[in-house]
């Protein structure tokens, strides 16, 4: 059974296609190179500000995604695994909060198992049909195009947090 959005506790997103485009680009030198969408970084403070927490659960190892998770106060990251479901147990584990507090954001075959375990679970517009079936939130949005913003917006809604996290831009 679904979690309702406003019983979320904890965000976990998955990184290539979920936060970027999916592109990964490599200099000559074989650093990576990744971009990040400001709409999403300001999603995710909002959300954080707001007192839910945000983790990554990614099965690559970045740079470029830890200094993204340092420039937004990120502290839970789980990279370099591929058993997303094992992640996610352990960071419930961890954290003390249950699976059905959390929400679980990802975009392809790899995340359906921490997907089908979270107690929501949110997709991108470009997913794959087999993860989009098995989502309880399609986004508008591509990853990397604004999708994680459009997730920490309906969890903000659906606690009644929205206008206050807009209200301070407003005076």
């Amino acid at each position: 059974m679904t979690t309702p959005l406003a019983d979320i506790r904890l965000l976990l997103l998955d990184v290539d296609g979920v936060l970027t485009d999916g592109s990964i680009t490599y200099t000559d030198t074989g650093e990576q190179i990744k971009s990040f969408n400001v709409k999403d970084g300001l999603g995710i403070r909002l959300l954080m500000e707001a007192g839910v927490e945000v983790g990554i659960v990614t099965a690559r190892i970045s740079g470029a995604l830890r200094h993204r998770c340092d420039n937004l106060g990120i502290t839970l990251v789980v990279d370099g695994t591929k058993d997303k479901a094992k992640a996610l147990e352990s960071i419930s584990a961890n954290t003390q909060i249950n699976t059905a507090h959390i929400a679980f954001m990802g975009d392809d075959l790899i995340d359906l198992p921490a997907m089908t375990r979270a107690g929501f679970a949110f997709t991108v517009a470009d997913a794959p049909a087999e993860v989009k079936t098995r989502a309880d939130m399609i986004t508008d949005l591509p990853g990397g195009k604004g999708a994680v913003r459009q997730a920490c917006e309906a969890i903000l809604k659906a606690k009644g947090l929205w206008e206050k996290s807009v209200s301070r831009f407003l005076s």
